[in-house]
């Protein structure tokens, strides 16, 4: 039994009990996210991925959010169960939701996030929802984004843009007027290949509580450990992010002046058709890219099997230097993918002068 005359050790989480946070910065919306210490929402974007999404400034609380390993919780509450939520993933939320000014709702893969939103979408007795990317993979090419999207909104659709590639420091598709931004943590944002994570954010939170309520009953929730891993990976988005486009540029340049290497499809070229458009748009170019191989695709897949220093594999964002040939995939093929495009993804930690050859 505790002494009850014993001065209480302050509750790192009393505050955080009551229900999801609304929506965080947008200047129109109250910041009232208990996950944001007090301060205000109009931060700049690198300072919201170190500010937000901890615990509040009082004596004894810990400074980084804790994980919180329970699959149940006491009544009564908003929170029953692990599939309700949890401290780690709403602490996760919170930033991503200040990022994109809109209230976040994670799941436990990119493709449940699409999932969700899709099947909501057709449970409303229609299936008006225009979808695109911020970049398309892998061809790299750059959409007029504010333009598709004002054009989906005028035909009555909701708006999805994928902005994957580009992380909310680049691109924020809120701002340009989509209905909701959807992100695959797993890639920059997690940033260390150690993940798999989506997430949705919403502008109206009526639709996010939908969503929210979507991922409930499917039980697509993330594990509390991603949604930490998750989370401290946006504590160093910002530097990663600046090298990662510093390193993708300087090696675009490279293969392009490379006689084995017949194009180069990086939209920080001038060279690039969507570079324009990315310029108007976006705040960089992001860091990925895809290259032709002179020789056709036995070079294209010899080149992949006799690299070093950078992997042959999937994926993007972690701090390794990731190549592979699409396709080498059946989907990729039959959608007309040429057989000599390498895509790769750019990354400064290793990435030195000297290192490029």
């Amino acid at each position: 039994m505790p002494d009850p005359d014993e001065p209480r050790r302050p509750d790192a989480f009393a505050t955080l009990r009551g229900p999801y946070p609304e929506a965080v910065g947008h200047s129109s919306v109250k910041n009232n996210n208990t996950w944001s210490c007090g301060l205000p929402s109009g931060l700049h974007p690198e300072t919201l991925c170190i500010a937000f999404g901890r615990p509040e400034h009082e004596a004894g609380n810990p400074v980084n959010v804790p994980l919180s390993a329970s699959s149940t919780y006491h009544h009564t509450s908003s929170r029953d169960y692990a599939r309700d939520g949890s401290d780690t993933v709403a602490a996760f939320e919170s930033v991503l939701g200040a990022l994109d000014h809109g209230t976040a709702v994670a799941f436990s893969s990119g493709m449940a996030a699409i999932a969700a939103v899709a099947v909501i979408k057709t449970l409303a007795g229609h299936a008006d929802l225009l979808w695109l990317e911020s970049m398309s993979n892998p061809l790299m090419k750059v959409p007029d984004v504010p333009a598709v999207i004002a054009a989906g909104k005028a035909a009555g659709a909701t708006v999805v843009v994928d902005a994957t590639f580009v992380t909310p420091l680049v691109q924020r598709p809120l701002e340009l007027g989509a209905d909701i931004a959807m992100h695959s943590i797993t890639k920059f944002i997690g940033g260390h290949s150690d993940l798999l994570m989506g997430a949705l954010v919403a502008k109206d939170p009526v639709l996010a509580e939908k969503i929210r309520k979507r991922r409930y009953f499917t039980g697509s929730i993330p594990g509390v450990l991603e949604a930490f891993l998750a989370l401290r990976g946006f504590r160093s988005l910002p530097v990663r992010m600046q090298r990662h486009q510093e390193n993708a540029m300087e090696i675009a340049k490279r293969l392009q002046a490379h006689p084995a290497v017949e194009k180069v499809l990086y939209p920080g070229l001038p060279s690039h058709t969507g570079h324009k458009r990315a310029a108007k748009n976006q705040q960089g170019f992001g860091a990925m890219m895809s290259f032709l191989v002179r020789g056709g695709e036995a070079a294209s897949a010899a080149l992949c099997n006799s690299v070093h220093l950078i992997t042959n594999a999937t994926s993007l964002g972690g701090c390794e230097t990731l190549m592979e040939r699409r396709a080498q995939y059946p989907v990729d093929a039959a959608r007309g993918t040429p057989p000599n495009l390498n895509t790769l993804l750019s990354r400064g930690l290793k990435m030195k002068a000297g290192d490029h050859s």
